[in-house]
C-alpha cells in the first residue's frame, strides 16, 4: 500500500468507529488517505479523530467552511488509487446503486476512474432485505469490489450477518489487490463492438441485431485482467463500467475502420467482435425516400473489411482474435478467415445453436488457434465467455 492514494469514505453506522483504526492502518501501511464523511456519519465519530489519524483535513461539504472554495469532486475521484466506503451503510448503498449525488462521498464516487471497495454495515434484516441484496447486486455488477460483512454480534442485540469487516481484514484485502500481477499488466488492447448502421437517407439504415454485449464483456475482462483497452463501438445502449477502458463512438463501417488505425498500431492485442455491415448503399439519399408504387432498387457497394486491413497492416508480436458467426461448414469457413484474416484465433458460435448468436446474454464457443487446434465451451453467459477468451489471450503472453 505504500504510496497509493485512498479516499476512506464514513458513512452513517456505528461500525464508524472502525475506520479510526482503518485510517491507522493505512498512513502505517505507508498510503496517502483523504477521509470523506457523509453528516450522519458525524454523529457517530467526530471529524478531528480522522483527520489526526489521516493527517489530513477530513472533507464533507462540497465547499470549505467560512472559505467558499470548492473541494473538487472530480479532482478527489481522479486522484484516488482506491476508494474504500467503511462503513457502507444501507442507504449510502442504495445511493451508489441507483446514482443518487446528494453529498460530497457520492459525487467523489461517480467521478472515480478507480477501483471502489464496499464494506457494508448494518443490521441482518437490513442486510437481507430483497432491495439491500439487489443494490449490492448492481454495485457488484458495475465492478464495485465487496468486502462482505461478517458474523457475530450486532448493534441491535442480534446475533448475525452484518457486522464490517474488521479493518485488518480490509486492509489485508487491499494490499492482496494492489500486489496481484494481472495478466495483462501493460498490454494496450483494440476491441471493436456492436453493430454498424449504413444509412440509406437522413431516418433509414442498413443494419443488423448485434448488441454489442459480446465486445463490451470481452472489453471489461480485458480490463480486470490489466489492459488498457481501446472499445470501438457502433450504436448501442451499453455502457462500460471499468476506469480502464476508453470508449470511442461509430455508426458506420467506415468510421469505425477510422476509429481503429490509430489504436490498433500500438496494440498489442486486437479483438474485432463487431458485427460490421459488408455492405453500404452505393449513394446515400439527401432528402427522405418516399414510398412509391415501385420500391427503390439499392445499389451496394462493399465497406471496410476492418479485420482483414489491419491483418494486413499487422505487425511482430501483435494478437489478434476474429469472429465467425457461422450456420453451416462452421469449422472450415472459421479456419478459411483465420488465413483471410491473419488471426492468431478465432471464435467460433453458430446460429444453429439455442442460446448463442446476437441479442443473448448467452453464447457457445469454440476457439480455434492456427494450428487449427479446437477448444470447445458449454453455453455460458457472456460474461464467462468473454473469460475464456481472456484466458486464452493471456496464455499466449504466458
Amino acid at each position: 500500500m505504500k504510496g497509493r492514494k485512498v479516499i476512506l469514505g464514513v458513512t452513517g453506522s456505528i461500525a464508524a468507529y472502525k475506520a479510526a483504526i482503518l485510517a491507522r492502518l493505512l498512513v502505517k501501511a505507508g498510503a496517502e488517505v483523504r477521509v470523506v464523511m457523509t453528516e450522519t456519519a458525524k454523529e457517530f465519530i467526530t471529524p478531528l479523530t480522522l483527520s489526526t489519524l489521516s493527517k489530513n483535513p477530513v472533507l464533507s461539504k462540497f465547499t470549505r467552511n467560512g472559505t467558499g472554495e470548492w473541494n473538487n469532486h472530480v479532482e478527489l475521484g481522479l486522484w484516488a488509487d482506491a476508494i474504500v466506503i467503511a462503513p457502507a451503510s444501507a442507504n449510502t448503498l442504495a445511493k451508489m446503486a441507483h446514482g443518487a449525488c446528494d453529498n460530497l462521498l457520492l459525487a467523489s464516487y461517480l467521478s472515480a476512474r478507480c477501483p471502489v471497495f464496499v464494506a457494508p454495515a448494518m443490521d441482518l434484516d437490513m442486510l437481507q432485505h430483497p432491495s439491500t441484496r439487489q443494490n449490492l447486486q448492481i454495485l457488484t455488477g458495475h465492478g464495485n469490489h465487496l468486502i462482505a460483512p461478517g458474523h457475530g454480534d450486532l448493534a441491535s442485540g442480534l446475533v448475525g450477518t452484518g457486522r464490517m469487516a474488521e479493518p485488518e481484514e480490509i486492509m489485508e484485502r487491499l494490499s492482496t489487490f494492489f500486489s496481484e500481477k494481472k495478466k495483462l499488466s501493460g498490454k494496450q488492447a483494440l476491441v471493436t463492438a456492436g453493430p454498424t448502421h449504413e444509412a440509406l437517407d437522413p431516418v433509414r439504415f442498413i443494419g443488423n441485431n448485434s448488441s454489442g454485449k459480446m465486445g463490451f464483456a470481452i472489453a471489461e475482462a480485458l480490463a480486470n485482467e490489466g489492459a488498457r483497452v481501446t472499445l470501438v463501438t457502433g450504436p448501442t445502449h451499453l455502457v462500460h463500467q471499468h476506469p480502464g477502458i476508453e470508449r470511442k463512438n461509430v455508426t458506420s463501417a467506415a468510421e469505425m475502420y477510422e476509429a481503429c488505425l490509430g489504436p490498433f498500431a500500438t496494440a498489442d492485442i486486437a479483438v474485432f467482435a463487431a458485427a460490421v455491415a459488408d455492405y453500404r448503399p452505393a449513394t446515400m439519399a439527401t432528402q427522405k425516400i418516399k414510398k412509391k408504387d415501385n420500391g427503390p432498387t439499392l445499389q451496394l457497394v462493399k465497406t471496410h473489411d476492418i479485420a482483414a486491413e489491419l491483418g494486413q497492416q499487422k505487425k511482430k508480436g501483435q494478437f489478434t482474435v476474429g469472429f465467425a458467426l457461422e450456420t453451416e461448414n462452421e469449422e472450415e469457413n472459421a479456419l478459411k478467415k483465420i488465413a483471410a484474416k491473419n488471426f492468431d484465433l478465432i471464435v467460433l458460435n453458430s446460429l444453429n445453436d439455442q442460446g448463442a448468436g446476437f441479442g443473448h446474454d448467452t453464447n457457445k464457443i469454440k476457439l480455434i488457434n492456427k494450428k487449427g487446434e479446437i477448444v470447445e465451451f458449454s453455453l455460458k453467459d457472456k460474461k464467462e465467455v468473454a473469460s475464456d477468451i481472456v484466458n486464452a489471450i493471456a496464455q499466449h503472453y504466458a
